[in-house]
């Protein structure tokens, strides 16, 4: 069975717990994360179980679109658990072609997609995906989820028709109501990245082309951005699910599509393009 088959929600049945005092207008907003909380919804650190907490009868199915299965358990174990969340977690995709299939299948109401994928990236997934964005009736909504927090990647999905754009830093209790934000139509970004939005729709100015960065393949792009800021190596391949072995030949196949010699040139290229 292919990847993008696997459907299904995680979680057990929830156990009874303290009682919470929240009224009935407080369902579903999340509480704020203090010391020593767990930001998965409906668990303490200390080993104590809250009780858990039924979103106001909200419920989403939502579909994980994203090329690392680390990354795709990781998420689905925190939003998943239907029982404490209202999340169904109904499919997943590691690439553009899996992702549509999944998609058309399952007729999701939010696709949480990564923007860097095999076969296109979110955006060629956007494209083939619509119609299903434009049906008045069951439309299905997407929110980008990325690493990559650089202006054109956020600029990209959202005129591709994503309603929003969160980067992986996120809690689980945050995603959780950005989903359901998504899910009821409103549009959602981390802080820092609304204002590429704005800025891009402020101005009526097609972007200028840059035949350069148009050399390299998104992969590269991020290792780019990852070296211009300083980051080492190991420290790259961490954050990108890749081997080190790996980054090394992205940073060569860089150097030698701009013609630089070097990580410092690299850096200073990057900085003048406003990439870092």
């Amino acid at each position: 069975m292919s990847e993008a088959s696997e459907r299904g929600a995680t979680g057990g049945p929830a156990e009874p717990g303290r009682r919470t005092g929240r009224g009935p207008a407080d369902a579903g907003r999340p509480t704020a994360q203090g010391p020593g909380r767990s930001a998965i919804p409906g668990q303490a650190s200390g080993g104590e179980q809250e009780q858990p907490r039924d979103p106001a009868g909200r419920r989403a199915r939502v579909v994980l679109v994203d090329d690392h299965r680390m990354f795709r358990t990781g998420v689905r174990a925190e939003i998943g658990r239907t029982d404490l969340t209202g999340v169904e977690v109904v499919g997943e995709a590691a690439d553009v072609d899996q992702a549509v299939d999944v998609i058309r299948s399952t007729r999701p109401e939010v696709v949480l997609l990564d923007v860097h994928l095999p076969g296109g990236g979110g955006v060629e997934v956007l494209r083939r995906c619509a119609p299903l964005m434009a049906d008045a009736d069951r439309p299905v909504r997407f929110l980008a989820l990325s690493v990559s927090d650089a202006a054109e990647d956020v600029i990209g999905v959202i005129r591709g028709g994503a309603r929003g754009y969160v980067t992986k830093t996120i809690t689980g209790a945050d995603l959780i109501d950005s989903v359901f934000r998504v899910q009821e139509g409103d549009a959602v970004f981390s802080p820092r990245l609304a204002g590429f939005v704005l800025d891009a729709f402020a101005s009526t100015d097609a972007p200028p082309v840059d035949e350069d960065l148009d050399r390299l393949t998104q992969r590269e792009r991020e290792v780019l951005r990852l070296i211009a800021r300083g980051y080492a190596y190991k420290e790259i391949a961490k954050q990108l699910f890749i081997s080190v072995k790996t980054v090394e030949s992205h940073v060569s196949a860089v150097l030698r599509k701009l013609q630089l010699s070097n990580r410092h040139e690299l850096t200073r290229w990057a900085t003048a393009r406003r990439l870092v």
